[in-house]
């Protein structure tokens, strides 16, 4: 029997892993928890006896950006695979921005409702309309929402896979292109090089490469270099993530031990994912709760904000939360259920369309090498 090329899936997808939709939004729901009761409770382990138990769980909610952006380098790779450059963009742009606009848009209308600024003196315009190209950290705007850097991170990952995409995507491009990322960005850290760790972002890309990886496991199956590569990267993302710890979440001798842990079994999971482990998890909500992760993470910041300011007086901390959790819960299901499906559908209908027809009439220069037509069709 002869063996399988490596370019044959062993397990081709199928058209929804409820898995990754479950741990997406695990990891939206970390983040939140993260956010609220740090403003509720305080930040820092002196506030801790605010809010005790969750508190001490919720210091470490930010972990669910690592899980995010693992899942992201296996779901994004899987959208690119077999995909040109066009179809490529034209699915994340449809994908990202409808819901981006709407949380950015409604970010803004909050701040000025309840009088606060992410402008910092600054015109409001200056600092919205950036926001809503996603481009504004790119030249040194404020975020409308914290949450929003990790989209800048996004970004980067869809333009460097996009050059992948565009030169061809194989299996052993795919391998090269992962092992030069993580080569390059760390050379790039050594040689303190600023541009080229700009855009190569050493710190997040073990995350990514490692999900790429991830995704190769899971389609044509394991094999000696994948798991080399995701050792490397499990290697790498400890010391980074370690090493960024924000001055408010500083916690002696207990920071390193956790986030250790907490990026080592964000692997293994995805390892779990990647070898079919959770083929098993089946349960259609988790579709559900999979798609309101995105509206989540775009609005739980506002909502909590808006209710903070007009309930905090009113309510305990503890009902208060309970209260943000869930009207930010609602507040997803109501954007996704009437803002994005909808912004979505419309924005991949016309942006496929103008992608035809720019297949369809070619460029300028690709024009004019076709025959030439006769008076009567050129004047139609």
């Amino acid at each position: 029997m002869t063996p399988m090329s490596p370019m044959s899936p062993v397990n081709p997808p199928p058209a929804r892993l409820r898995e990754i939709d479950l741990l997406r939004f695990v990891a939206a729901m970390l983040v939140m928890i993260h956010h609220y009761v740090g403003r509720l409770g305080g930040w820092g382990v002196q506030n801790h006896h605010n809010m005790p138990g969750i508190a001490q769980i919720a210091h470490f909610g930010n972990l669910g950006v690592d899980l995010f952006f693992l899942i992201s380098g296996f779901v994004i790779l899987m959208s690119a695979w077999g995909r040109g450059v066009g179809d490529f963009a034209v699915s994340r742009v449809a994908r990202i921005f409808p819901g981006y606009w709407f949380g950015v848009t409604l970010a803004a209308v909050a701040f000025l409702a309840i009088g606060q600024t992410p402008w910092a003196g600054h015109n409001p315009i200056a600092v919205y309309l950036p926001n809503m190209t996603m481009f504004q950290m790119g030249i040194g705007v404020n975020h409308m929402e914290v949450v929003y850097w990790t989209l800048w991170v996004e970004l980067h990952f869809y333009v460097l896979i996009s050059l992948l995409v565009w030169r061809g995507l194989t299996y052993e491009r795919c391998l090269a292109f992962m092992v030069l990322w993580i080569v390059l960005g760390t050379f790039s850290m050594e040689a303190n090089f600023l541009p080229l760790a700009a855009i190569l972002m050493p710190p997040w890309a073990p995350y990514f490469v490692a999900g790429m990886a991830f995704y190769l496991i899971h389609r044509f199956g394991p094999n000696l270099l994948l798991w080399l590569i995701v050792f490397g990267c499990w290697g790498l993302a400890v010391p980074y993530r370690i090493a960024s710890v924000n001055p408010e979440l500083e916690w002696p001798k207990v920071w390193d031990a956790v986030i250790t842990g907490g990026v080592t079994f964000a692997f293994l999971v995805m390892a779990m994912v990647s070898v079919g482990m959770f083929d098993i998890v089946r349960w259609r909500g988790f579709t559900v709760l999979g798609a309101l992760t995105y509206p989540l993470y775009l609005v739980h910041e506002t909502v909590g904000r808006v209710l903070d300011d007009l309930l905090g007086a009113h309510l305990g901390r503890w009902t208060l939360l309970g209260v943000s959790c869930a009207a930010a819960l609602a507040s997803a299901y109501l954007v996704q259920r009437f803002v994005e499906a909808p912004a979505q559908r419309w924005a991949r209908r016309r942006l496929k369309a103008a992608l035809a027809r720019l297949r369809r009439e070619g460029l300028p220069a690709v024009r004019r090498q076709t025959p030439s037509r006769s008076p009567a069709e050129a004047s139609r």
